[in-house]
This record gives C-alpha cells, structure tokens and sequence, in this order.
C-alpha cells in the first residue's frame, strides 16, 4: 500500500495493492488495524452511490457536529474527479482545497477528514462510488457551499451540462457562509 501526503496535512491519497493475473485482480480495500496505523479513525457506516451520466455532480456537502463526517472515498466502475475543500475555522489551509481524480483503473482511496466539503463530478457515465464515514448521515446536520464558488479556484474538468441537484445550486459561497453569524458559528470541527 502506497500512501501519498498531500498540501493539506491529514488529507491522504491511499493506493492499495492491486494482485492481478489473467482472471482479473484482487485488492483488499480496508483492514481496520492497518487503517489505524495510518492514524485514521474507525468507520461507523459504509455508502454507495450510483450515477447514470458523466457529469453527475454530488456536493459541496458537509455535516455539522454532533455529526460531523471524515470520509474514505473510491471508485468502483467509472471515474470522478474528487475534491475536499478544507473549511475549518482557524486552520492555516482553511478555504484551500485538494482536488484528485479516482477510478477503477487507477484503484486509488482518498481520505477527507471531518472539518472538509466534499464534491465529486463523474467523469465517465455508469461511475460507482464507495465511501465510508467516520459518523451517520444526518439530513439536519447536512449543510453545503456552492460547487462553482469562484473564489474557491477549483479547476473543473468539466463545467457545461453538468446534472446538479436544485439544492446543491442552492448553497452559499464561502464567503456568504462566512459572513452568517449561525453559520460561522457551526464551522467549529476540533
């Protein structure tokens, strides 16, 4: 297993050890104890996501505490580009973000620790995307920041006939979120 470090300490790339030969490969995907080494917290609920076309974007999403999330992410069919945007108050990388592209080619994971938006955007149609969370979905902890937010300086592969929810073209920018005295208050991941 290959772990790469990123600008933003905490935010890993992981590259597990694919074993192929003439059937196909065998990779093993997480083992609790060899993730803790990493310094990773335990996984309390494993999702799935299906998107039909290329171009499917999901975030950016954040949940609030007491249900804050760290996420391990991958790819099972297809591709995406994957993005987490550091948003917690008072860090030297706060509104930076660090952006990779996972595939089931590439088998690659990407760890995204609490205090992040996440967004992903298919790159392929029929992508199958896996992700394990650190805490339980919580619909009234969910929160979000506009994907497109230029201030962000998120470099899309692609920005033009992309399916978007009505609520994820519905959140605030950054510096909106900043500037919201509630909403400020509930950046407080530490």
């Amino acid at each position: 297993m290959n772990v790469i470090e990123t600008e933003i300490p905490g935010v890993i790339i992981i590259e597990p050890d694919v074993f192929g030969d003439e059937r196909g490969y065998f990779e093993e995907t997480y083992r609790l104890e060899r993730y803790r080494e990493l310094g990773l917290p335990d996984f309390v609920q494993d999702n799935i996501s299906f998107s039909r076309p290329a171009g499917t974007l999901r975030g950016l999403h954040y949940q609030i505490a007491p249900y804050t999330q760290g996420k391990l992410v991958s790819v099972i069919a297809g591709e995406v580009f994957d993005v987490a945007l550091d948003i917690r108050r008072g860090s030297p990388t706060f509104g930076k973000h660090v952006s990779v592209t996972l595939s089931a080619e590439n088998h690659r994971q990407f760890y995204i620790p609490e205090g992040f938006a996440h967004v992903m955007l298919t790159t392929k149609p029929d992508t199958i995307f896996s992700y394990k969370c650190t805490n339980v979905y919580s619909k009234e902890n969910e929160r979000g920041i506009i994907w497109n937010d230029p201030a962000l300086g998120i470099d899309w592969p692609m920005q033009d006939g992309l399916t978007v929810l009505e609520k994820d073209q519905k959140h605030p920018t950054l510096a909106a979120l900043q500037s919201d005295p509630k909403r400020w208050e509930e950046l407080r991941f530490v």
